[in-house]
């Protein structure tokens, strides 16, 4: 298959010194949809996974280093905070991708929000947390930051060449490519990212696990990881199962999986377990939400409530126990049915010379040292170059000090000053960066005391020169030197562990749980709102269906007992329930009143009821004078287990028909003045905002309205042809044999 990728390129304009346009301009080439794509998507994929969302092995994405390099510009690693809102519009210097997100990525960086083991940033004010989807930081106005005193080793010795440096996005300014970090951070700190066709997903480590782990590695490379790196550890805490084939495993290869759970106690005097510490993955948000829904299936009834509160002190998740209950066994069951209990998937991507890898940890820590090995020499020959200038400036001074007389009588003796120089060369035969030092000298400096200093300050200079020649041509006194630096890292920064290791197969239950009730029902739905659930054989044993006099079936749905309902109603309402919510019925009752059952307001009646598993699909409000509105049902699956929602559709309009569709199809609208218009709903736009007041698809004269809305059998309508139109809004057809006659009806 091919595309034809045609030049759109404008024409340039004709120069007197040119006779033709430029060859090849304004024709249409044949390209396969292949090469379309390599050359069209590939650039922007490879942008995405090197530029964004794969850490490198300093463990840092580019928006977290350029973020932190503005800030140590800043002289942030001392001193007092300042607003964040400083710091994010500094850091646009180099990252222009608006100030939302660097602010998030600030955010995520503090101390403040709990997200890493180890935070880089110290914050003042609300950040946030990680634990919540619903505390949310402040305004970047509001919140002050700074560097965390660890920061100081993601910038040791950033101004002795240890790491290559380039433009910013305008090449006003420089930033480096990596941060000469003195310990593996990409171990340290979790870091997940999503780029196109590939993702990273690292959990974090202890810093003095991590550390002493690389020190035993750069002693004996065949050491066993496992022996000095226990388990991951997380900031948020947690108990996480432990078995060492599976951890090994993520160790050797960088991939697998492993369970945390939660932390809780259980308060007898009040007859509650409190939940403190929550798996990283999971939020104190889908945790209840998870557990109302158990509640409202009937699969949990040991619980009274369960509530966030979470304050000052930390995360807290109470819950109310019913009387008797067993707290330990009620745990066992909620770690397998909610979010208390979760996995977290390890896939060690990592830059590596700018190419994606998945690699164990030993093969991480390998590339880290050799990095960290680079930088040290970068270092070590960074000084090693100053101290020879120096010694060679020194050197010069040397031969001028041992008969000052001289100099003094060369420079006295120098007409000009522009050849005392060229003078101080030829007399004592130095280079002339000697003797512009020389030359630069203050008379108050020739004294026996300072001749006699710049002496020693040669022999001191020459030994340190030794040395660093000595630790370059060393490979083994570069690595004391880096073991050296992890313990000095350990010394200041490491913490006891926060996630305790628990044995895996220690926790082992063999308890059977209650298997999800999805039995297959019938629902029924009338027009003066009564409800019922029939169960099959139920069904096929009834007879006729009992009804209010007036009343009719005007719903008949094939469902199952884990369903959500959706019941709309006259005051632009929605109450939400669930199919199992209601009791097993019979064709002979009269079912339940939603109305009452759901706790209607005053005056309210339902008008029409949705049922769904997923939420697809989406709904028709259609409305007297001719509009629709086309809202995604997706947009009624509240976060939050509500029972009513307000302004669930548009009430500036008489309500007409409510319609849900899996998929889009063909409507056919009458009006009262028996046009017809057949529209087919792909052409109703789709809007999220569920009181939205739609378009205008059939237009009604004055005294008109829409008189039926109804789904379009095809074949139904002779010329059907005639009752489509290409535009909306449409007044639709009338089936006429001429104009005239047309117009006649219409009067």
């Amino acid at each position: 298959m091919a595309s034809r990728k045609k030049n759109t390129e404008p024409k340039p304009k004709k120069n007197k010194n040119v006779n033709a346009y430029i060859a090849g301009a304004g024709t249409v080439v044949e390209q396969q949809v292949t090469e379309t794509l390599r050359t069209n998507f590939m650039p922007y994929a490879m942008s995405v996974i090197v530029s964004r969302a794969i850490p490198e092995i300093d463990g840092f994405k580019p928006s977290h280093r350029k973020l932190l390099y503005t800030m140590y510009n800043m002289g942030l690693l001392n001193g007092n905070t300042i607003k964040s809102a400083n710091i994010v519009g500094r850091t646009m210097q180099l990252n222009p991708h608006g100030d939302a997100a660097i602010y998030d990525t600030m955010v995520r960086l503090s101390e403040g929000n709990g997200a890493l083991l180890h935070p880089f940033v110290r914050s003042k004010g609300s950040f946030g947390k990680s634990y919540s989807r619903d505390m949310q930081c402040a305004a970047a106005r509001y919140t002050e930051a700074k560097l965390a005193p660890i920061s100081a080793e993601l910038f040791a010795d950033i101004d002795k060449d240890t790491v290559d440096f380039v433009d910013n996005y305008d090449a006003t300014m420089k930033e480096p490519v990596l941060f000469p970090v003195t310990f593996p951070t990409v171990l340290v700190n979790t870091n997940l990212g999503i780029a196109a066709g590939m993702a990273s997903s690292i959990c974090s480590f202890n810093l003095k696990e991590v550390c002493e782990t690389t020190i035993e590695y750069i002693k004996d490379n065949d050491i066993n990881i496992a022996d000095t790196l226990l388990a991951p550890d997380f900031s948020i805490g947690g108990e996480l199962l432990y078995n060492r084939a599976d951890m090994e495993k993520i160790y050797e290869t960088g991939r697998g999986s492993f369970k945390v759970r939660s932390v809780y106690s259980y308060d007898k005097a009040n007859n509650c377990i409190d939940i403190t510490e929550i798996p990283p993955t999971a939020t104190s948000e889908q945790i209840i939400e998870r557990v109302v829904d158990l509640a409202k299936l009937k699969k949990v009834t040991e619980i009274n409530d369960i509530r966030d509160e979470t304050d000052l002190d930390g995360l807290k998740i109470t819950i109310d126990l019913k009387r008797g209950v067993d707290p330990e066994k009620l745990m066992k069951k909620l770690f397998k049915l909610t979010p208390l209990q979760d996995s977290f998937s390890c896939n060690f991507n990592i830059l590596i010379a700018g190419s994606p890898r998945v690699m164990g940890v030993r093969e991480i820590i390998s590339e880290w040292v050799a990095f960290r090995e680079d930088c040290v020499k970068r270092r070590v020959f960074y000084k090693l170059t100053k101290a020879k200038e120096k010694l060679h400036l020194l050197k010069g001074m040397q031969k001028i000090l041992l008969d000052i007389d001289k100099a003094i009588k060369i420079v006295r003796e120098t007409s000009e000053e522009k050849e005392v120089v060229p003078n101080l060369m030829i007399g004592f035969g130095i280079d002339e960066i000697q003797a512009e030092y020389v030359a630069e000298i203050k008379l108050r400096h020739l004294n026996r005391e300072y001749i006699l200093k710049r002496l020693e300050d040669i022999d001191s200079l020459q030994k340190e020169i030794d040395e660093m020649e000595d630790i370059l041509a060393s490979k083994t006194k570069i690595k004391r030197i880096i073991i050296s630096e992890l313990n000095e890292v350990i010394k200041k920064y490491a913490v006891p562990r926060k996630t305790k290791i628990i044995s895996a197969s220690e926790e082992a239950d063999d308890d059977i749980l209650e298997p999800v009730d999805d039995s297959p029902v019938t629902l029924f739905f009338t027009k003066d709102g009564y409800f019922k659930k029939i169960t099959p054989q139920s069904l096929r044993m009834s007879g006729e269906q009992k009804l209010k006099d007036g009343d009719e079936i005007v719903q008949v749905i094939e469902s199952a007992n884990d369903r959500d309902l959706l019941f709309f109603t006259n005051a632009t309402q929605v109450y939400k329930s669930r199919v199992i919510d209601f009791a097993d019925g019979k064709a002979s009752l009269l079912g339940d009143f939603v109305a009452g059952k759901l706790d209607y307001d005053q005056g309210e009646s339902s008008v029409y009821m949705v049922e769904t598993k997923d939420y697809s699909g989406f709904m028709l409000f259609i409305f007297d004078n001719g509009r629709i509105a086309k809202v995604p049902l997706s947009s009624y699956a509240t976060k939050t287990n509500r029972k009513k929602l307000i302004s669930a559709y548009c009430g500036k309009f008489t309500l007409h028909t409510i319609l849900f569709f899996k998929e889009d199809c063909d409507l056919l609208l009458v009006s009262t003045n028996n046009r017809k218009l057949l529209v087919n709903t792909a052409s109703i736009p789709l809007k999220t905002t569920k009181d939205n007041s739609g378009i205008a698809v059939m237009t009604q004269k004055k005294g008109q309205r829409l008189f039926t809305a109804t789904v379009y059998q095809s074949g139904s309508l002779e010329d059907e042809h005639r009752y489509r139109t290409k535009n909306l809004p449409a007044a639709g057809s009338l089936k006429a044999t001429n104009k005239a006659e047309q117009t006649k009806l219409d009067i």
